[in-house]
């Protein structure tokens, strides 16, 4: 019988544990943590230490270099939670690079990134800055999209209007109940209170009570937001008639119905986080969520706008977010291409048919860009709207316009650039990084999260591009 067998490799479990192991003699010398540690303190932090100048209470702080690095570094990897944080501190070598012997608890983490939420967006463009000095902004055509991202938000923490309402008269009862039963025992219960004054709330009618104010303050949202709408709709009546009044014009087929500014039964709203709306998943049906914005460049991939709305439809996400990009760009320094007689050149901006209105394309043609937004929604395998070759009618609509703007050669080629600028970048967001979920609960909040995400994919680019371009 053959008894030989494999040989393996010496291991020494004791010696394992008590080896001493540090970053830069286990970690690739081009390893992103090395990257931030020397890009993070070339920034200007001064957004953040503004906080600390007038504190001269408690013990001193963590150094906001080193937690400034320390969030960008976990972002980049996709590692959100404060808690994961910190764990990550005590026991992830590349973590232990940035923190050294003094790692911070998940409070400290977590109370960082509350308190300096405004600081990202300052962060943001120095990090739009870099990219431009690199020259990885070319602005040869700026591809606009949006993505939907879950809120911090529980859809079992939700109710209708419909049902507040009888919520409202069912607690309102109940609690008229609880009372009427208190003023009952209270004589019984007189000699057995002691030193208690008497009048302290029974549990379950102080629980029905705290109920009953948040579902009345859930209820007035939905009727405040219903009102809005309401007027945003007359006033879009109003112009329309105005309009029709003013080309001699009459309305075709029956009077709308009056404008109700009282919510449907079916309008609801959320008790964790109010401003987080229900929004369609992809191939995943509904869930409490926001719509995430970004302008993203086509040389590199870099963001230079990003906002964050609750609005579900992107019909009106255009101009706000032309105008963010242009900003950003003008705060980061990063020159608008100039014609050889030194007057701007409108930049390409790309976007999908859920951007597209007649007054978002004049509105951005306006402002400096030149819009290339398609007109409608095209299915997969279904052949394109034909477009009549030669020069458009002297009277042709707006949509007509796009239409033969986006079939020229020019055109195509713009538009079609968008499906490998834009649309990756969410899916390296939160496919490759994992982040698929707001943390913060608040429109103000998740549009900060959402910058500090972004920056992160930033930083991820210039970090490899750094990488690519670095002699062998």
């Amino acid at each position: 019988m053959d008894d030989r067998r494999k040989t393996y490799r010496v291991w020494n479990a004791q010696h394992g544990r008590q080896q001493a192991v540090t970053p830069s003699g286990i970690l690739p010398e081009d390893d992103l943590v090395f990257f931030l540690l020397d890009v993070v303190p070339q920034l200007d932090l001064s957004a953040f230490h503004q906080h600390y100048v007038h504190e001269m209470r408690g013990q001193p702080p963590f150094d906001v270099t080193m937690m400034v690095t320390l969030l960008t570094y976990a972002y980049c990897v996709g590692v959100c939670s404060s808690r994961k944080i910190a764990a990550a501190c005590e026991r992830n070598l590349a973590f232990r690079a940035i923190v050294a012997d003094a790692p911070p608890d998940f409070r400290t983490i977590s109370d960082f990134r509350k308190i300096h939420l405004a600081a990202f967006r300052p962060l943001f463009i120095e990090v739009l800055r870099m990219a431009g000095e690199m020259g990885l902004v070319k602005l040869g055509n700026l591809s606009t999209d949006g993505t939907k991202l879950k809120a911090n938000a529980s859809r079992h923490k939700a109710m209708s209007y419909g049902y507040m309402t009888k919520s409202i008269a069912r607690l309102e009862a109940e609690i008229e109940e609880l009372l009427k039963q208190a003023e009952q025992m209270d004589a019984e219960q007189d000699a057995m209170l002691g030193s208690r004054r008497g009048d302290e709330l029974p549990v379950e009618l102080k629980r029905r009570e705290d109920r009953l104010v948040r579902i009345r303050e859930a209820k007035a949202r939905l009727e405040s937001e219903a009102a809005v709408k309401a007027d945003e709709e007359q006033r879009r009546r109003d112009d329309e008639q105005a309009k029709r009044e003013a080309e001699g014009r009459h309305r075709r087929g029956k009077e709308p119905a009056p404008v109700d500014p009282i919510p449907e039964d079916k309008a609801q709203t959320n008790f964790t986080d109010p401003a987080a709306k229900i929004m369609k998943q992809s191939n995943k049906g509904f869930d409490y969520s926001y719509n995430a914005q970004a302008v993203v460049d086509g040389e590199e991939q870099i963001i230079v706008a990003a906002e964050v709305t609750a609005a579900a439809n992107d019909k009106r996400q255009g101009v706000p977010l032309g105008q963010a990009a242009l900003g950003n760009l003008d705060a980061a320094g990063i020159e608008r291409p100039k014609s050889s007689d030194g007057t701007l050149v409108p930049i390409p901006n790309t976007a999908d048919s859920g951007y597209f209105s007649a007054e978002a394309v004049e509105e951005l043609t306006a402002m400096g860009l030149d819009p290339h937004i398609a007109t409608d929604r095209q299915k997969h395998n279904e052949a394109p709207v034909p477009v009549g070759e030669g020069d458009l009618p002297a009277g042709a609509s707006a949509k007509e316009k796009m239409r033969h703007k986006l079939a020229s050669a020019t055109g195509k080629l713009l538009y079609a650039a968008r499906k490998h600028i834009v649309e990756p970048v969410f899916g390296q967001i939160k496919s490759a990084r994992g982040i698929r979920k707001f943390l913060l609960r608040g429109l103000e909040k998740v549009a900060a999260e959402w910058q500090l995400i972004c920056l992160t994919h930033n930083l991820l680019k210039i970090w490899r591009c750094r990488a690519r371009v670095a002699p062998s």
